[in-house]
């Protein structure tokens, strides 16, 4: 657990989930700055109004505690990470935490953004908050200036007014944006929507869901090679995204119940709405915001699909895949069955003979692999 120093105070900051040997601090060089900042213009001014948005493992929220903080995110773990460092310093929340899936309600003193990587996200962000804002509202944004681009500055430009960007301290910079009433309230161009190919489904996809235009090459590639069995009874579809895996794992299944789980509550959200839409209210299938599959009842499940992601916000690494494949053991039954997909270079198959002492591969072209272990 590492100290956060900043003018508001120390605070102990962990990153969530918990890892015995964590190597990356749960706040970046950018929050640190917009905390400077945030300081050097209110002081130690009364309680003000303040949404944070994106705030990754709750940096900003613990620091400025002492106001009525509201927390604006699309990430379960993110909320989880907030909570425990709020017991962790001893503070009690003040306000809400408010899913990505609604739109924060009243109005605020400050607005403060950390710069998320999707570029529809933020737009769909700066959308929402727009109604929200007046003439005396502060509105801040933070990032690491390589995630700040021309484009990120016309996006404010677009929906909020006037912007201009601060010097760049340790590699991060700060975004000043001001409210312009001429510029109309917009509604959302999100969520989109695409037709799936060689389907008639219609595939909804949130701001903050990956490939929202199209379906992505290796998606595609795993759907044409999904497996098929009566033996499948209970499946998991994580990591969903959309859910367009289990959907067309479900049809190719019509005998098994689906649960989809994300940590995104816009994916779980779109993966809901693809598979009501499409299969109807009356097939099975559960959908949950999790830290991959912890909870998960142990051995009750006969196959796990799975496309881990190899970053976590902006870190790269391979930490959330050997979560994944972990986990999937434990949770599987006997003779059940875990099947990745993932990309050549990364290895996967390494990873799944240390823990499953087996794994073969199904499917493979230029690009992507597809292997399977099973638990014996």
């Amino acid at each position: 657990m590492d100290i956060l120093k900043v003018p508001q105070g120390e605070f102990q900051l962990s990153r969530f989930p918990l890892r015995k040997k964590e190597l990356l601090r749960a706040w970046d060089a950018a929050d640190e700055y917009l905390l400077n900042y945030f300081h050097e213009k209110f002081g130690n001014s009364c309680k003000l109004k303040i949404i944070t948005v994106n705030d990754h493992f709750g940096a900003m929220a613990t620091a400025l505690a002492k106001h009525q903080v509201s927390v604006w995110t699309d990430s379960w773990l993110a909320e989880k990470a907030l909570l425990e460092n709020f017991k962790n310093n001893k503070l009690s929340l003040s306000s809400e935490v408010i899913k990505s899936t609604q739109t924060p309600g009243g109005s605020a003193d400050v607005i403060l953004i950390k710069i998320p990587k999707s570029h529809a996200l933020l737009e769909d962000q700066l959308i929402r908050l727009k109604p929200l804002l007046s003439a005396t509202t502060t509105i801040i944004a933070a990032g690491m200036a390589k995630a700040i681009h021309t484009s990120t500055l016309k996006l404010f430009e677009k929906y909020i007014g006037l912007t201009k960007t601060s010097l760049a301290k340790k590699k991060a910079r700060l975004i000043f944006s001001e409210h312009d009433e001429k510029i109309k309230v917009v509604n959302s161009p999100y969520p989109k929507s695409y037709l799936l190919e060689g389907t008639t489904h219609k595939i909804i996809n949130h701001a903050n869901v990956f490939s929202r235009e199209k379906l992505d090459i290796g998606t595609r590639f795993f759907l044409e090679n999904l497996p098929q069995n009566e033996k499948y009874k209970h499946i998991i579809d994580l990591g969903c995204g959309n859910g367009v895996v289990g959907l067309i794992a479900a049809e190719k299944n019509p005998a098994a119940e689906i649960l989809f789980i994300d940590e995104s509550f816009m994916a779980i959200e779109s993966a809901r709405e693809n598979f009501e839409n499409n299969l109807g209210l009356n097939r099975k299938a559960s959908f949950q915001t999790n830290d991959c599959l912890s909870n998960i009842k142990h051995e009750s499940v006969d196959l796990i699909l799975n496309n881990p992601p190899f970053h976590q916000n902006n870190a790269i690494g391979d930490d959330v895949a050997w979560q994944m494949f972990r986990q999937s053991k434990n949770i599987l039954k006997q003779s059940g069955e875990l099947w990745v997909i993932g990309n050549r270079h990364l290895a996967y198959h390494i990873k799944l003979k240390k823990i499953f002492a087996n794994c073969v591969t199904i499917a493979t072209n230029k690009k992507f692999v597809i292997l399977k272990s099973i638990k014996h």
